[in-house]
Formats: C-alpha cells, structure tokens, sequence
C-alpha cells in the first residue's frame, strides 16, 4: 500500500509539470491570434507606407513632370491657333521646338551630377522621362522642318540637307537620338547589358552637335547659345573630373 501510495504521488508531481491539452491548445490559439495581429498590422503599415511614397513620392510628381514637360509644346500649340508666332510663323515653330529639344538634354545630362552632389537618389528616376522628351522636341524640331518649310519634298529636303551645313549637323543630331529613344526601355536595358551603357553615351557627342547646329543657325545673338555651352562644358567637365579621379 505505501509503494502504490508513493506511485500515486510521484504521478501528481510529475503530472504537474506535463502540459495541460486544453490549456496548451487555449495558447497555442492565442499565440497565432496575437501573431495574426502582429502580422496584419505589419501589412497595413506596409500598405500605408506604399501608398504614402505613391501619393507623395516619385509616383505622384511624375504625371506632374510630365505635365510641365509638355507645356512648352502646349503653349507653342495654342499660339499658332490664335496666330500669336509673330511676323514669321513658320521659322518662330521650328526654333521653339528645337530649342527645347536642347534644353530638355542638358536637363537630362544634368540629372546625374545633381544626383551625386545633392545626394539625392530619386533624382534619376526622371531621367528617362526627360531624355525621351528631348527625343520628343527633336521630333517635332525635325517633322516642323521638313513639313511646314519643305511640304514634305523629299528632293528639296535633301538638296537642303546637302548644300546647309547646319542642317546637315541637325539631321545627324536626329538620326543619333533616334536608336537611343528605340533602346530606353527596361527590356533593352537587359538585352543589350553593358552594350546599353556605351550606347548611350552617344548622348554627349549628341549634345555638342546640336549646341553646333544652334550656333550656325543664329546670325546675330549667340547669348542663348552661349550660356548653354556653358552649361553644357560644365556638365561635360564634371563627367571628366570624375573619370580621371577613378
């Protein structure tokens, strides 16, 4: 009787410190309740912070950039409605549009540096955009020309390409934009790699052929030309300083 007495009491004790099914199941529910709300609150935090960059990042000032982008040409638009291009129409159409096609690639050349020396990386999602809007004006630069000026002859266009060396430089200028406007995609960035890179530094020579093409085109006032060469040496130097410091 005390042996079995004994058992009963070792099987208490030891029952004590066994975990209780119902009450072991009761925390295993309240456990996964209290993970299920951590991780719920998680992904709102995470949703409200995504939706928080969108509305007041990057997501939400690019429609804006677009906009202002395209006001130049809206504006330009507007004007030759309501016959506001002054004494030569045609001519005022051409030079606008080509000029901002210039002013839109030193803002794109100008993104990187601003990027490094400001240190603010969300500078360069914009690139793209305003690269391809430089492409846009050149477009329209080129199409006014041989539209409004040579009513689409092609004999005139060539003749006129041939005998003006400006225009000549211009149509280079075009013609070298246009396989990096076909390659700003992300899919040709993956294919062509590191190709990608060289291609684009097709830019720069790009740039300065065009800054030409606005020097020959003027006859009397090379001020505008003149501080964008500046701008442009500036831009160009900054790249080279940082070449021969690697």
């Amino acid at each position: 009787m005390v042996n079995r007495s004994r058992r009963v009491d070792q099987a208490k004790r030891i029952h004590q410190y066994l975990p209780d099914p119902l009450r072991y199941s009761k925390e295993i529910f309240k456990f996964g309740y209290v993970r299920g709300v951590i991780l719920e609150a998680a992904l709102k935090s995470e949703l409200l912070m995504q939706l928080k960059l969108k509305f007041t990042g990057v997501f939400f000032y690019k429609p804006m950039v677009f906009i202002l982008c395209l006001m130049p040409f809206a504006l330009l638009v507007m004007n030759a409605i309501n016959n506001e291009l002054g004494p030569n129409p045609v001519e005022e159409m051409i030079r606008t549009l080509g000029d901002w096609g210039i002013y839109f690639l030193l803002i794109g050349l100008s993104i990187s540096p601003a990027r490094k020396i400001l240190n603010q990386t969300w500078l360069i999602c914009y690139r793209r955009m305003i690269g391809l809007f430089a492409f846009f004006y050149a477009s329209m630069h080129f199409l006014s020309y041989i539209w409004f000026d040579q009513f689409f002859s092609v004999a005139e266009i060539v003749e006129d390409i041939i005998k003006r060396p400006f225009i000549t430089i211009g149509f280079i200028c075009f013609l070298l934009l246009v396989p990096l406007a076909l390659t700003s995609t992300n899919r040709m960035m993956k294919r062509l790699k590191k190709n990608w890179g060289r291609l684009h530094k097709i830019v720069y020579p790009v740039s300065m052929l065009a800054l030409l093409h606005y020097f020959m085109m003027v006859k009397a006032d090379y001020l505008v030309p003149g501080v964008l060469l500046v701008v442009l040496s500036l831009l160009l130097g900054y790249r080279l300083v940082l070449k021969f410091k690697r």
